[in-house]
Parts: C-alpha cells; structure tokens; sequence
C-alpha cells in the first residue's frame, strides 16, 4: 500500500481530507494538536512547524506529500513573523527535501488566491505574479512557499492549488464565514466597503477536498485555482446566511472605500480536477447545521 502524508490534518481541509482518500493508502498525518481522526485511518504524528522538528519522525517511505499546514498566527504581524516564516516557507524546504530523497511521486501544496492581490476580474493562473510590497507578510510567504516548490518540479510532480475562501463546519471561528455567520446571529453589523462589498467565489469544504484527491492523479506539475461555483458579494453573502437563519443582517456601509475583489478563474480546476458543486446556499445552511445542532430550511 501507498504512503501518503498529510500536513495539517487537525485543519478544517486535513480533518476532511483524511477519510476521503483513506482508501489505497496508509495515511500519515501531522498537526500540533491530536485529530479527531480515529487511529485506524491515520497514524498520527505531533510536530509544530513553528518551532524546530525532526525530519527522523517522518515515515520512511512516502508516495506523496500533501502540505496542507499554515501558520495560525497569520494576522499577528510582525510579533509572529519568525514563527510564520518557519511554517509557511520553513516546513515547505524540508519537506520537499524529504519528499527527494524518498523518492516521492507527488508534492501537493496549499496556497492561496490572495497571492493575486485585488481586481475587479477572475485571476487565472497564467496571471503573472510580482509582489510590490503590497502582499501582507503572511501572503508573501506563501508566494515564497510556492517560488520554492516549483524547483522541485524536475524531480516529483509538484501541484501548487491556491485556494478560495475555504469554509464548512467546525472551521475556525476567526475565518470569514464563521465570523459572518456569528455577525448576523449576534446582530453586529457586516462592514461592507462600497455599497455591497468585497466579491470572492467561496469553496465549500467538500469541493475542495475532492479537487486534492483529484490532484494525486495527475501526472505532471500544475498551479491550480480551487474556487466555488458562485461569484457573490459580501452583502448576499450576509443575506443567504440571514435567510437560513430568519434574521435580517445588518450591514455598515463605508462608501469611501472601494471593494477590492478577490475572484479565481476555475477553468482549469473544472477541466483538470473537477468543477464544483456545492452553492453558497447549501455551504452555509450545512455549516449553521453544525453549529446549531438543528435543521435549517
């Protein structure tokens, strides 16, 4: 049986990734915390990224490496900076040299739209990328993450996806939707720049967890777009979380400001991996579901 190992398995991505690639192969999985995953679908393996590991805990032997791991202290600029810097560019270095020296078939790295910056049209990956010092610190090490990997491309498959606003149940409660889903639940008000806000194509959880296991099976190294099927503002946005919940939202409206929009072109995920299916509607009635313990309509 193949090896596979995931990073950041305790994650709202790695916790559903685990059990739905379980079949075929013997799963490694790293986080600082224990998941919830039973041990029979992955061998567990504790190491903090922020701080100085072994690459001995590591298995082995390994098929593919899926890096799913990010620095949780993304906002916490520069009191956080060496500890980002140790996760999210760090880790990548020794873990495709591991992957080298083990022979891996695949490297699948987890990135993010946000490396495009701000427009008003989709990004597509054969964007040009230039960082003029307006990426945050946590962006540019991503980017930096991915200018590494790509080095590694004549020795392993590496597969670079730049997610879009990932969401589902049990995410953390300081990302985006669970923060708007607590805004409208709480009455505070969604600040919106312009008259309806920032406009971004959201992923449900589950699409993207299906774009990863699609990503194992291609055969040459590939940047990829992981986006939602809708293109929404952050106004309808708060209102589809108000109609599940039977509350109106509330919105404060800056018009000074001007939205910057953040849209991936999902072409070539619908081409190459797949396209996907679950609408903002059915993404935030399953996510309130969780949260609430009871059924929305």
């Amino acid at each position: 049986m193949k090896n596979c190992l995931i990073t950041g398995v305790s994650g709202l991505i790695g916790s559903n990734l685990v059990s739905s690639i379980s079949n075929g192969w013997n799963l490694y999985g790293i986080s600082r915390r224990k998941p919830k995953t039973p041990a029979n679908v992955v061998n567990h393996i504790s190491i903090d990224f922020s701080k100085e590991w072994d690459v001995s805990l590591l298995p082995e032997q390994v098929n593919a490496v899926i890096h799913l791991a990010q620095s949780e202290y993304f906002r916490d600029f520069p009191e956080r900076a060496h500890e980002t810097f140790k996760t999210n560019v760090e880790s990548v270095v020794k873990l495709l040299e591991y992957a080298r020296q083990h022979n891996a078939k695949t490297f699948i790295l987890a990135s993010s739209g946000g490396i495009y910056g701000y427009g008003d049209k989709e990004f597509s990956e054969k964007e040009p990328i230039t960082s003029k010092g307006d990426l945050s610190f946590y962006l540019g090490t991503k980017l930096c993450s991915e200018i590494i990997a790509e080095n590694y491309t004549q020795y392993m498959n590496i597969i670079i996806l730049r997610f879009f606003f990932v969401y589902g149940p049990g995410q953390n409660k300081t990302m985006l939707i669970p923060r708007l889903i607590g805004s409208v639940l709480n009455n505070r008000p969604i600040a919106l720049d312009g008259e309806d806000g920032i406009r971004i194509n959201p992923t449900y959880v589950s699409d993207a967890v299906d774009a990863i296991c699609r990503s194992l099976l291609l055969c040459k190294s590939q940047k990829i777009n992981i986006g939602g099927p809708e293109v929404l503002s952050l106004k309808e946005i708060g209102k589809t979380i108000g109609s599940l919940l039977k509350k109106k939202p509330c919105f404060s409206i800056n018009d000074e400001i001007e939205p910057r929009n953040l849209i991936g072109d999902i072409q070539k995920m619908s081409k190459r991996l797949n396209a996907p299916i679950i609408n903002l509607n059915e993404g935030i009635r399953r996510t309130i579901n969780k949260i609430s313990n009871r059924e929305i309509i």
